[in-house]
């Protein structure tokens, strides 16, 4: 297969070394400067470059009939617009927020276990994320996704850094060291507590997650999420 790479940073290098070990082939490296981009030697598009240059990278790979796996986060606001792109162009389309595999799998344990949560009001939720120093945005996007998951199976209406009002859920994010990402959510009662915790030990589990979805997406056609890679859903 066929891969070009948007964004050649450290998530960029990682995916690069994970394609390579699996018998892929990088055809382009496309950073801030890159000017000439041949589309036509792509099978599939991977995205992890800034939020200023997502959306242009993803409408010009639609219109060329590239598909795209994307994990950039902070661009979001256009997202309809991009799909909308890409199904005008019949194009194909992965976004997430975390393409670990096992996060996927927590994603979907937090939904479970937030329907089961919902009627018992003596509980409280709250969640907490610890990234590294170099991680800008609070919270992560993955917690992010983890609070709607929350808000779409529960009676809480939103989410909130730090302390949040009743009906809302605390979000404490926490920068650490060169933490690879940890996410805990908590549910509490005056007699005792349900916590589930996914902790990342590299930021390998990413990259091969975005690998993985590259492999399954070549030949289709629309707009997907890792639940459809993994078939969770």
């Amino acid at each position: 297969m066929k891969i070009a790479l948007f964004g050649y940073g450290k998530m960029g290098k990682m995916i690069e070394k994970i394609a390579l070990d699996r018998n892929h082939t990088i055809v382009a490296k496309v950073d801030v400067d890159t000017v000439d981009i041949d589309f036509s030697e792509m099978d599939v598009a991977i995205d992890f470059s800034m939020p200023s240059a997502a959306y242009g990278n993803l409408t010009k790979c639609f219109e060329h009939g590239v598909p795209v796996i994307s994990g950039t986060t902070g661009w979001l606001d256009k997202f309809d617009e991009a799909t909308a792109i890409c199904k005008e162009n019949s194009g194909a389309f992965i976004y997430a927020s975390n393409f670990s595999l096992g996060v996927n799998v927590f994603f979907e344990l937090n939904e479970y276990l937030a329907k089961m949560m919902k009627n018992l009001d003596q509980y409280n939720v709250s969640m907490e994320e610890i990234h590294h120093t170099q991680k800008l945005d609070e919270p992560s996007g993955t917690a992010i996704t983890l609070a709607e998951g929350i808000i779409k199976n529960t009676n809480y209406s939103a989410w909130k850094l730090e302390n949040a009002p009743a009906g809302e859920i605390p979000i404490v994010s926490k920068r650490i060291g060169t933490t690879p990402g940890t996410h805990s959510i908590d549910y509490s009662s005056e007699v005792d507590s349900i916590e589930i915790k996914h902790t990342a030990h590299n930021r390998e589990g990413f990259a091969l997650g975005a690998v993985i979805a590259a492999e399954w997406i070549v030949g289709k056609t629309g707009v997907f999420t890792m639940k459809d890679v993994l078939n969770l859903g």
